[in-house]
């Protein structure tokens, strides 16, 4: 998969990312693990503990419930991004799933701190799960909440190991990253860990709104870098815009009626002028080309925050923090993304 297909890949369809045919027969998979059953009711058993490492503890997900016997200590990260999280918690996962750029041990520079001297086994799922693989691993708890699991996935990682899905059933991808946290800290007896890691992260963005009250009620649209069979690809409100809004910006309305059921907003070339409604566009542009490419777009320059100099371009890394959305990413997206805005809403 070169570059721009992974690029392509990685957010134009959140629920197909990774989606692929299965290929490895169930009775490959070997090990002991949870059996998949009826949901529960929402007052069943599953209920974050509120004391660390309470086991057994039950997590309600999309597929039933799993059960945890006891602290795990080999945890496998089966999505593209619960392995920052797990890090976040102080876990040292034996293996990681690779998502884009080709980072040491599937690691951006921002969780590798916390990764120290640990080398998990880096995992791909482009064409699907590797069961084999994770079966080597010899894992007590496969994570995989933004992995786009679907039903036969989880039976047959579950003859591995406990695994833990999404939490709805349409949810299987990118979910608000609390949403994430809180059953992933469940699952490795960090309940009280991720609780204060939640409210950390929120008090960074709260504190950055207010030392920022002029970006109160002014309008942003984040989009990807690059034009897609003649579309702009942007982040319509709830869709992964929480770095803005919990910074107090808005995200415009005018973006909804471009949404495509699932996804992102499409916005033809010929429609360019919907931009207008954002105060400042942010662009997850990964190397410099990719704005050369974007002044190229016809209308692009005369667009009002492009002609204001209220257009902001990411770079490689500040993009990966947004996308993964996580709570060692999002820490640095407010370090380096406030004081970008601060500069735009300064520059006139």
């Amino acid at each position: 998969m070169n570059h721009d297909d992974a690029l392509w890949g990685r957010l134009v369809s959140r629920r197909s990312l990774g989606l692929a045919s299965l290929g490895i027969a169930g009775g490959a998979l070997v090990g002991c693990g949870s059996t998949p059953s009826t949901p529960a009711s929402p007052s069943a058993a599953g209920t974050p503990s509120t004391a660390d490492a309470s086991f057994p503890t039950t997590v309600i997900h999309a597929f039933g419930q799993t059960t945890i016997n006891a602290q795990p200590t080999r945890v496998v990260s089966v999505g593209v991004t619960e392995h920052d999280f797990l890090l976040a918690l102080g876990v040292i996962p034996v293996g990681v799933t690779d998502w884009y750029g080709d980072q040491p041990y599937a690691t951006w520079p921002w969780a590798r701190a916390a990764l120290g001297s640990g080398q998990p086994t880096v995992l791909k799922n482009a064409d699907g799960f590797q069961f084999t693989k994770i079966a080597q691993l010899k894992p007590d708890l496969l994570i995989g909440p933004n992995a786009g699991m679907e039903r036969g996935d989880y039976d047959k990682l579950s003859k591995i190991a406990p695994t833990i899905p999404h939490a709805k059933a349409d949810a299987a991808w990118f979910s608000p990253w609390p949403d994430l946290l809180a059953p992933i800290a469940q699952a490795v007896g960090k309940v009280a860990e991720g609780k204060q890691l939640a409210a950390a992260v929120k008090k960074k963005f709260a504190d950055a709104a207010a030392a920022n009250p002029g970006f109160a009620g002014k309008k942003a649209i984040f989009l990807q870098n690059a034009v897609y069979d003649g579309n702009l690809i942007a982040y319509q409100n709830g869709l992964s815009t929480e770095f803005l809004t919990d910074l107090g910006l808005t995200v415009p309305a005018e973006l909804d009626a471009y949404v495509k059921k699932g996804e992102q907003a499409y916005i033809p070339v010929e429609k360019i002028s919907v931009l207008n409604a954002a105060d400042v566009l942010i662009w997850a542009t990964e190397k410099d080309a990719d704005r050369v490419v974007l002044e190229k777009v016809p209308g692009f320059k005369s667009l009002t925050a492009v002609q204001a100099g209220r257009s902001i371009y990411t770079g490689g890394e500040l993009a990966g923090a947004i996308y993964f959305a996580s709570p060692l990413s999002l820490p640095y997206v407010v370090d380096k993304l406030v004081p970008m805005l601060a500069g735009a809403f300064a520059s006139r």
